[in-house]
């Protein structure tokens, strides 16, 4: 079987090196470059027209964003972004993955040798998935636009008819990996100020959420923030599981709540899609609503077909529209999903389907 050839920019040396052997270790892949600045890649990935690229952030020279931004224009190729785990690294890295780079990989500020050591077999975790991955730009921004608030403005927000007081009946529940982070963003913009509550698991790590939900709270009607633990799930507000800590839902007396807590990674990771899931269908019943978004493996499609048998309505992503359609498949098999869609549909389907419940009564389980 071919190897996946990959091409590593990154202006260390030693990370260069490190990722190269990291590569080379694995009999699927072999590293056929590593450059030290865009210029020197951009010949480079001309010569040996590799599947992966490894692209570093921050560059001298040209940054890492102006480059991904030039060679999804001209040469659509899957990168893996290193970020560093700073605040600026975590805004560069979502508007990185907005421009079209498949995952990032988040290198520690020190001890970047045996940080990259262990973070060995997410690099090529990463990188095999990317392999695979359906480039498709999901990104709202014009090429090379900047991204931030201004990402705002590129699109004509639609209007969206509000939805009235069944929003406080129901919570809508969405778990999302590999792609998840753009795929989300364009459920959220399009769901109405007063729509129910949103509580989304996206596998992301420590450090970066907080970010993420900044930048989508600029960008939607409704509010976007990281979830706190105990908070009241609201209408018009979305809750975003903290890297690193499952995030679920709860009663207290006739509220939900947000429950934030740490704990074992569960299918490998923390936050966990079957965490929430799981918490949907023993706690929300037929007042959930259930969005599967693109990511790899099968986080979540057990627990999203408890929620079905619970009563609840269920989304899945189409193929077409995922840039990898692991969990969204494994919903599907499982009998998971009422629903198939492509991404720019669910939305429209979601509040299609709030409106023609409104007059049922759910009552809380």
């Amino acid at each position: 079987m071919a190897k996946t050839r990959v091409v590593v920019v990154d202006d260390s040396a030693l990370v260069r090196s490190l990722l190269t052997e990291i590569i080379n270790r694995q009999p699927d892949m072999e590293c056929v470059g590593a450059a030290s600045d865009p210029f020197a890649a951009r010949e480079m990935i001309r010569n040996v027209n590799p599947d992966v690229i490894t692209l570093d952030v921050e560059m001298p020279r040209m940054d890492g964003i102006d480059f991904l931004s030039k060679l999804m224009r001209l040469r659509p190729t899957p990168v893996v972004m290193v970020s560093t785990l700073t605040e600026r690294g975590a805004d560069v890295t979502l508007r990185a993955l907005e421009l079209g780079a498949v995952d990032f990989v988040a290198k520690p500020k020190i001890g970047v040798a045996d940080g990259l050591k262990l973070l060995a077999q997410d690099i090529t975790d990463k990188v095999r998935i990317a392999s695979k991955a359906h480039l498709r730009r999901l990104s709202l921004n014009p090429p090379g636009g900047d991204g931030g608030a201004d990402a705002a403005t590129a699109r004509p927000a639609p209007t969206i008819a509000s939805l009235g007081r069944l929003s406080t009946e129901k919570i809508i529940f969405i778990g999302a990996s590999t792609g998840g982070t753009e795929a989300t963003k364009e459920v959220l913009m399009n769901l109405p100020p007063d729509c129910p509550g949103v509580v989304i698991t996206q596998h992301m790590p420590p450090g970066f959420t907080r970010s993420y939900a900044a930048r989508l709270d600029g960008l939607c009607k409704i509010r976007v923030a990281e979830a706190r633990d105990g908070e009241r799930i609201l209408p018009g507000h979305a809750y975003i599981a903290p890297g690193g800590f499952h995030l679920s839902v709860e009663r207290s007396g006739a509220n939900y709540i947000a429950r934030v807590a740490d704990g074992e990674p569960v299918n490998r990771h923390k936050p966990s899609v079957e965490v929430l899931f799981k918490s949907a269908a023993r706690v929300v019943g037929p007042n959930a609503l259930g969005l599967m978004l693109t990511g790899m493996g099968a986080d979540g499609a057990k627990a999203m077909k408890e929620m079905r048998d619970a009563g609840s309505y269920n989304f899945a992503q189409d193929e077409a529209s995922c840039v990898v359609f692991g969990m969204p498949r494994e919903a599907i098999a499982e009998g998971a999903a009422n629903e198939v869609l492509p991404l720019t549909q669910i939305a429209p389907k979601l509040i299609e389907r709030l409106r023609s419940t409104a007059g049922m009564s759910l009552n809380r389980v």
